[in-house]
């Protein structure tokens, strides 16, 4: 017999393996084989581990992604609520300088996605996370220190912590996809995308309330930097690593292919592509308001001779966003999965309803801001919760259309883009309408004109939401017809299927059936225990 050796995935790891209790049945089925090696007739034996992952053990690793989630957010929107602080110490900055803070930090993170994509496929991803976690922590409390005279040190580190951010928000989901599947995943992804808008709000209040307390608007990146590193030892000590595709109980191993195929056939992927542009049409409209919204509203109540602080409406934007993120997070997967079983079209049905109809309601808020405050922050709360209908859908749609081994590099991709084109220009691009806008009078200081040009410039948005629309309409088209097509190739259909790249062939892996595993071994349980089966590279 020929000498051969069996890739698997070595991010599995004994210590993190943990027996099934009695109490805790686990959360995926029990014919999850991988990794055996076959050779004609001759069934090499293999040494075979219990790998299986509790649902508490899986439901408390989902909450400790939801807090680093939670923390990565309140890090991205603290500047936010203390801006006018940040754009008079550093000599009374323009609009369009403001969001050049935002858009620094953007795209490093989108541009170190790929990268942390791409290791996240292939290697362990709980260390990848810690030493992301710990990267923005450090650049986010040195930011805190930079003199006014600094500007450009203070943009650099803000940029510095978008490529610590990369490494998580990439990764994370992924997780989350090889614990759960199916309603369960959804209902998981809802949890863990609670996160942004509930930690977008709670920066611009624990950040506008320390900034307060303490007198200097320094103290509000401090915060974050702490319960980093708490973070770190919870992932550390408690989260689990599940093995990649493990909630599919497939039978088959799917192994990481080349880079350029993996780009390949991700490019080629309908409902990924038009998903991921819906999604950047979102991310261009929340990063406009996430950052520019509570200025907004600073020059709105100071045109209608209200003498509102920055605080106070940093600390309003902030509760309505994480009400209506909580409410719209909630609502979207409740929807999606009440639609489902009417519609297998469901998700980017429901994603293209709260971006078509939140057109309408930011609209107005703008129209409505200079005769009425207390009608505006209405107006917003209801256009955030329509924006926010689409975050654990769009999620969900990529997991389920992407098979498991390129799931990290497709999170990367799709947040490159919708970066690239969304957030990372909007507040900019929005700014600098703004401040084109205000030139044009002889003080464009003046909050009277700054409230004027940006809420022109924000029009922008309800456009922007439309395009999204139609891309998630579009989505709706291909979803399931690739979803189809990549629980087949998870499964080893590969007669279905024209992607064969990803299937170890030949000698080397194919898969061990029910049968073949010792009694004993990989037999049925009454505890539904996981069994994974792999070799050692024996010959």
């Amino acid at each position: 017999m020929t000498s051969t050796s069996y890739p698997f995935d070595d991010t599995v790891q004994l210590s993190q393996i943990m027996p099934t209790q009695d109490d805790n049945a686990p959360i995926v089925g029990n014919n999850y084989v991988a990794n055996v090696g076959i050779n004609g007739n001759d069934s090499q034996q293999a040494n075979v581990s219990t790998f299986s992952v509790s649902k508490k053990r899986a439901c408390i690793t989902v909450f400790i992604l939801l807090l680093v989630n939670l923390l990565n957010y309140m890090d991205r929107f603290t500047v936010a609520g203390v801006l006018i602080d940040v754009k008079h110490y550093y000599h009374d900055l323009g609009n369009s300088d403001a969001g050049i803070i935002q858009t620094a930090f953007i795209c490093t993170y989108m541009v170190f996605s790929p990268i942390f994509g791409y290791l996240g496929d292939r290697y362990t991803r709980k260390y990848l996370m810690v030493c992301g976690i710990l990267m923005w922590s450090v650049f986010t409390l040195a930011s805190s220190f930079i003199p006014g005279d600094y500007f450009w040190a203070f943009v650099l580190l803000r940029a510095l912590v978008g490529i610590g951010e990369a490494s998580y928000s990439t990764i994370a989901p992924t997780i989350i996809a090889d614990l759960f599947s199916n309603h369960q995943r959804t209902y998981a992804l809802m949890v863990f995308y609670f996160a942004i808008p509930v930690g977008s709000g709670l920066g611009y209040i624990v950040g506008s309330i320390v900034a307060n307390w303490l007198g200097e608007w320094q103290w509000a990146l401090r915060v974050t930097p702490l319960l980093g590193v708490i973070c770190v030892i919870l992932i550390i000590v408690v989260a689990v690593e599940p093995q990649r595709g493990m909630s599919e109980n497939s039978q088959v191993h799917v192994s990481n292919s080349g880079l350029c195929t993996d780009i390949k056939d991700l490019i080629a992927n309908k409902s990924f592509m038009l998903s991921s542009a819906g999604f950047t049409c979102v991310a261009f409209v929340t990063g406009a308001l996430a950052f520019l919204a509570p200025s907004f509203m600073y020059y709105s109540t100071r045109f209608l001779s209200q003498m509102e602080t920055e605080s106070s409406i940093s600390t309003k934007f902030g509760g309505i966003t994480v009400l209506a993120g909580f409410i719209g997070v909630g609502m979207g997967a409740w929807l999606s999965r009440t639609y489902k079983r009417v519609n297998p079209r469901a998700d980017p049905l429901v994603c293209a309803g709260g971006l078509l109809t939140c057109v309408p309601f930011l609209f107005f808020a703008l129209f409505v801001s200079k005769y009425n405050t207390a009608a505006t922050w209405v107006l917003i709360f209801f256009g955030e919760t329509l924006l926010c209908l689409n975050w654990a859908i769009t999620a969900d749609i990529l997991l389920y259309v992407v098979i498991p081994t390129r799931r990290s590099l497709a999170e990367s991709g799709q947040i490159l883009m919708s970066h690239l084109f969304g957030d990372a220009i909007s507040p900019y691009i929005i700014g600098l309408i703004a401040d084109s806008l205000a030139d044009n009078h002889s003080n464009p200081k003046l909050p009277s004109v700054q409230f004027v040009s940006m809420q022109t410039a924000l029009y922008l948005t309800t456009f922007v939401c439309v395009v999204g629309g139609a891309f998630y309409l579009a989505t709706a088209i291909y979803v399931e017809q690739d979803k189809k097509k990549a629980e087949k190739i998870s499964h080893g259909h590969l007669e279905d299927s024209e992607d064969d790249a990803v299937f170890t062939d030949g000698s080397d892996v194919n898969y061990l059936a029910d049968e073949d595993v010792p009694r004993g071994i990989g037999g049925l349980r009454s505890d539904q225990e996981v069994r994974v089966a792999f070799t050692d590279g024996g010959s």
